[in-house]
């Protein structure tokens, strides 16, 4: 069964611990390591003839136009990360609309490509946010992918559905939603397969996952950062969990990849979509 690769192009500054640490403003003065890990991924997935779907940051999009042309141009998917990676529950509907506005032109801008998906920051997604979605239909988006369906102190809906399904909105318009992949263990929803989890849990662990999802015949949804193949990203005095959570297992996680690309096959968002399975999401809209 074909899974579903994602790749979040940020770079290691951008994610929610740091909030409070760098001020956007500063992000040009911190060593980047965004352009060094993606090449790195985009060689893995040449290597395996794999396409995944990047959901770019606007910022990224920005100030390296040439690395988005170049994901565009390997035929990777360009789906939407917000501009300020700023968590969507974080923001008003103004503020969320603009931000998004910002991210759609430059990432239009970098490779000539107008996102059809979008994927909030830290997964800063829920269903009682109704007005988030109409906002992503006003501007064109045919998905979402930013519902984590467990408990989490950052992020969570953990009474979402876990499989692909369709949101109906107010408005009577509707938005596919591809949330991240969780399996049930002793009756508790375990996220699996992707970014700190992906890190942090054995890779058996993360394969029994997928396997156990592939027999339900559902995809697994695998999503990572570039920085998270570079184990010598910048360190940054943070507290105990924070550390853990940004810098633990680096080491490990270029080798897990590699073990996922030559053990599972993977596509883009776009291609379950466009497949029987999307189409029955699709009949819904």
């Amino acid at each position: 069964m074909k899974n579903i690769l994602t790749v979040d192009l940020e770079d290691w500054f951008c994610v929610e611990i740091f909030r409070d640490v760098f001020q956007t403003s500063q992000w040009e003065t911190l060593t980047s390591v965004v352009e060094e890990s993606t090449d790195r991924v985009l060689d893995k997935l040449r290597r395996t003839n794999t396409k995944a779907t990047f959901f770019v940051l606007g910022w990224v999009a920005d100030h390296y136009p040439e690395l988005v042309a170049q994901v565009a141009a390997d035929g990777h998917e360009i789906a939407c990360h917000s501009y300020h990676h700023r968590m969507v529950s974080s923001m008003t509907s103004s503020q969320f609309r603009h931000d998004t506005e910002m991210a759609l032109a430059a990432i239009v801008k970098a490779c000539g490509v107008t996102p059809t998906g979008y994927r909030s920051p830290s997964w800063g997604m829920r269903r009682d946010m109704p007005w988030a979605y109409e906002i992503l239909a006003d501007l064109g988006f045919r998905y979402d992918s930013s519902i984590y369906p467990i408990h989490h102190d950052i992020y969570g809906d953990p009474g979402a559905p876990v499989k692909p399904h369709t949101v109906a909105l107010p408005s009577g318009r509707g938005l596919l939603e591809f949330p991240a992949s969780t399996v049930y263990v002793m009756g508790r929803r375990i996220a699996v397969a992707g970014g700190g989890w992906l890190r942090h849990f054995p890779y058996w662990f993360t394969r029994w996952g997928i396997r156990r999802l592939n027999r339900r015949r559902l995809p697994a949804m695998v999503y990572f950062h570039p920085w998270e193949l570079n184990p010598n990203i910048p360190r940054v005095k943070l507290d105990l969990k924070n550390r853990f959570r940004q810098y633990g297992n680096l080491s490990v996680m270029e080798r897990k990849i590699d073990r996922l690309l030559d053990e599972f096959d993977f596509g883009p968002i776009r291609e379950y979509i466009e497949g029987p399975e999307g189409g029955k999401m699709k009949a819904h809209l």
